[in-house]
């Protein structure tokens, strides 16, 4: 129950506007010598037209919670241990397949962070899209075409292409295909899983804006997952920091890029470059990640942490800051305690 708090939102009035709900979640790997702690009580929500920026390492859970919204952790070895998730008032952990396949594509869609794996190499992509179309919305197979190539003109591809495969295409157009593939039939909810990593920096640009621009049209709301907070900071309203298999903070995008909480946060933002203060050097988080097979019984950061004391290795504290704010870190049960003036580990309580 320790990330109960974190991702509940007061801007949300009340449960009509809640299209994705994730409560306490818990998500391991079990193979034949160790388990790996992939996601560990991980609660999030998610309103209608809302965009939420799930923002973390490599390995800190990001994509299992959301393979976890579609009910696609591989089992063996993926357990889903603990938690809800429900799409749309329904939780998905306890549909059957028949039911999982109808939510699917039309009230949850996902954008898979590889375009290269994403598509069948033997299909046009005319009729991968087309494909969902049809077992959703039941139209004859003209129609279905149609509205396929409706959908590439809408990402930016001509419609003529339709008959042409994966391997006629760049790596910027294949995301494409798998951007129309995942809208089209208008879901509730689009899971964008680091859309653009696979991708040149000089297309990442035309991506997000192309899929900002849709998620405005259709009014979907959107779970993008990255490490880059500039992403984020270009098309996120609320943010969600991710670390271990936690959320340590969350906010609105002012609240944790202007006044960050969390000691991982401020690390985030001490290792970028400061382009105002050019002669400044970079200040990287020292260590690494912990072993998700052995994680450590209290703040799995506190190894790393320059404001550590003796309680972080035993207990979790979630902290409100006002509004949407709140961070995951013991400290803050010391009175007056605040990152933007402690210093090390020492208590300036």
């Amino acid at each position: 129950m320790e990330n109960e708090i974190i991702g509940s939102s007061s801007a949300i009035k009340d449960d009509t506007d809640v299209v994705l709900d994730i409560r306490d979640l818990v998500v391991h790997y079990e193979l034949e010598q160790e388990t790996v702690e992939a996601v560990n009580g991980v609660s999030l929500r998610l309103k209608k037209g809302q965009t939420l920026g799930l923002v973390g390492e490599t390995g800190a859970g990001k994509t299992s919670t959301c393979l976890s919204v579609l009910n696609l952790v591989q089992t063996p070895p993926g357990v889903i241990k603990s938690g809800t998730v429900k799409v749309c008032g329904q939780n998905v952990l306890e549909m059957t397949s028949k039911q999982l396949e109808k939510i699917r594509g039309k009230d949850v869609s996902m954008i898979f962070q590889d375009p290269m794996t994403a598509l069948n190499p033997v299909m046009t992509v005319g009729d991968q899209i087309a494909e969902s179309i049809k077992y959703h919305e039941g139209l004859s197979d003209k129609e279905c075409i149609q509205k396929a190539i409706d959908m590439l003109e809408l990402v930016g591809i001509q419609g003529v292409r339709s008959v042409e495969y994966p391997h006629q295409f760049s790596g910027g157009m294949k995301q494409r295909v798998v951007i129309a593939i995942a809208l089209a039939c208008s879901p509730k909810i689009l899971l964008a899983d680091e859309p653009t990593s696979a991708l040149d920096v000089t297309i990442q640009a035309q991506v997000l804006d192309m899929i900002q621009d849709l998620r405005e049209k259709m009014g979907m709301a959107l779970l993008l997952v990255t490490h880059d907070l500039g992403v984020v900071a270009k098309i996120c309203d609320t943010v969600a920091i991710m670390y271990a298999g936690k959320i340590v903070e969350y906010g609105t995008l002012e609240e944790v890029f202007n006044t960050p909480k969390h000691p991982y946060t401020k690390g985030l933002f001490n290792s970028l470059p400061n382009i105002r203060h050019r002669e400044e050097k970079l200040k990287p988080i020292p260590g690494l990640m912990p072993d998700p097979t052995a994680l450590p019984e209290g703040c799995a950061f506190a190894p790393r942490c320059a404001y550590a004391a003796q309680a972080c290795g035993r207990k979790f504290g979630i902290h409100s800051f006002g509004g949407t704010h709140t961070a995951l870190c013991a400290r803050y049960e010391e009175p007056d305690f605040d990152i933007d003036f402690a210093r090390g580990g020492e208590s300036n309580g």
